[in-house]
């Protein structure tokens, strides 16, 4: 520090940050708060990080059987204090056996000597029994309330150059982020602090996921590829579900349609022509709530209003998919689940385009129309499954649509509004730097009837949803029988 001293580092802030999350509920409701935090692979600290959620899931595991060993072994001492024996020798473990054994018992469990001790003290003075509270491993129990890391979304910005590292089990340096500021001022090439094995990184990142499911990883340098406004800053971040990554100090309000009312099981056909409808409404609808909107900070509010980000989206794709009897990791489900996706996001930026015709671009489109309209192309392409050497700007290179597996009516609308965006974008820019996003839609989903959340299969045909609240209620796959009616099962086998 410049003062003197060495500072205190990343992680105790995020303690503090982490703390002060469990202590705020959304709305001021039984929601817990949602915060999510991104840390560069090249952070001095990314290797305590990577490993936080571990190491103090790790401690509610020791809590847990910990207090309920201590509880077993203290309550016997304190029972076998009272066993038949003279008032003046009871107390003493080389005369009351079953004392002496109790406790060698209780050393052999690893309790505290202090805490065997205590017990014995506590029933010299007449005490015949303790209380020990024994712990849980219920998400809301007392037992995760004492230990860090549980109320934000941790994620890792992975860029290509680590990726490469792995793939050729080369080094990976660290830098303190004072020494990479002044070496970007300094036009020369930072000092790392600390040089580690990339693959020992990214085996300590698949074991933390694989135990606590964080970190998750976001990759920077595709994220970044796609990125609408280059011009005025790297994407550095997202919202804590990670559908919506714009600029640092942006926000975006979500909507999100239900695939399977657009799908009529008689017929067997998706109505695009409806889906389209809903589309072009939602865009405007979103359009008019970045004006009603109300936003948590001055800079929130005038970059939400400059760059204009939506965040509409659909819910119930497994389900769509399910009801056609498609499996959900099949050729066929990708095609579907493609051109769905481009037909909403371009018809949405085509609708941007028009409103932009009337009222004006975003304020930052002059400057990015260049690198924006990159990105639309590049959009386009994946609708045309181009192959690879024909994108612009990009080092790693999207599934495109296969035409062999995606039905004709899918496919087509996908690419005229493919089309449509791109040419009425050329023409009148657009008013929203942002328009789709996919979100998981854990709760709405349930409210707008959805058996599948976002863009996920099932996970489980019988589900049970706990309650910040407390409680559970049972969540059972409604689409099921029809499902297997599509697949040929008769009502006696499906029944």
């Amino acid at each position: 520090l410049s003062g003197g001293g060495i500072s205190s580092g990343l992680m105790s802030f995020l303690k503090v940050g982490d703390r002060s999350a469990g202590a705020i509920k959304s709305g001021g409701t039984t929601r817990r708060a949602a915060k999510m935090v991104t840390l560069d692979m090249d952070h001095p600290d990314i290797e305590e990080y990577i490993n936080w959620k571990v190491i103090e899931e790790q401690k509610v595991a020791s809590l847990v059987s910990g207090s309920k060993l201590a509880n077993r072994h203290l309550n016997r001492i304190m029972k076998a204090c009272y066993e038949e024996h003279p008032e003046n020798d009871r107390f003493n473990k080389s005369v009351n056996k079953k004392l002496k054994q109790a406790v060698l018992d209780a050393r052999r469990a690893l309790i505290p000597n202090n805490y065997i001790d205590r017990v014995i003290q506590l029933a010299s003075q007449g005490f015949k029994s303790i209380e020990f509270p024994e712990y849980d491993t219920d998400w809301n129990s007392d037992s995760y309330a004492t230990v860090s890391g549980q109320n934000s979304n941790n994620s890792i910005r992975v860029a290509n150059e680590y990726m490469n590292a792995v793939l050729d089990d080369d080094d990976w340096n660290l830098y303190w982020r004072i020494e990479k500021r002044n070496s970007k001022k300094e036009n020369r090439k930072p000092e790392s602090c600390k040089t580690i094995r990339a693959r020992d990184l990214w085996n300590d990142i698949a074991y933390s996921a694989w135990s606590c499911a964080d970190p998750g990883i976001q990759f920077h340098t595709t994220i970044n590829e796609w990125h609408t406004c280059p011009s005025d800053g790297e994407i550095k971040a997202s919202n804590p579900c990670s559908e919506y990554m714009f600029l640092d100090d942006t926000a975006c309000n979500l909507a999100s349609l239900n695939l399977v009312k657009f799908y009529n099981s008689n017929k067997k056909q998706f109505d695009v022509k409806g889906y389209r409808h809903a589309v072009k409404i939602w865009t405007i609808v979103l359009e008019v709530s970045v004006m009603m909107a109300q936003y948590p900070s001055k800079q929130i509010a005038k970059l939400s209003y400059d760059y204009r980000t939506l965040g509409l989206g659909y819910a119930n794709l497994g389900t769509l998919l399910m009801l056609q009897g498609i499996p959900y990791d099949s050729n066929e489900a990708f095609a579907i689940c493609g051109a769905l996706t481009a037909s909403m996001h371009m018809t949405s930026y085509a609708t941007s385009s028009e409103m932009a015709r009337e009222l004006g671009t975003f304020s930052g489109f002059k400057q990015n129309k260049k690198d924006m309209m990159r990105v639309l192309r590049n959009h386009r392409r994946a609708a045309y499954n181009v192959p690879n050497e024909e994108y612009e700007g990009l080092s790693i290179f999207p599934a495109g649509i296969n035409p062999k597996y995606c039905p004709s009516d899918l496919l087509e609308a996908a690419r005229e509004d493919a089309d449509k965006a791109v040419e009425l974008g050329e023409k009148h820019g657009f008013r929203n730097a942002q328009v789709t996003v996919i979100a998981p839609t854990g709760t709405i989903g349930l409210v707008m009837d959805c058996d599948t959340t976002g863009v996920e299969p099932d996970f489980a045909l019988v589900k049970f949803k706990k309650l910040a609240g407390g409680g559970y209620f049972k969540i059972i796959n409604q689409s099921i029988p029809p499902a297997l009616e599509r697949l040929g099962y008769n009502p006696d086998q499906i029944d």
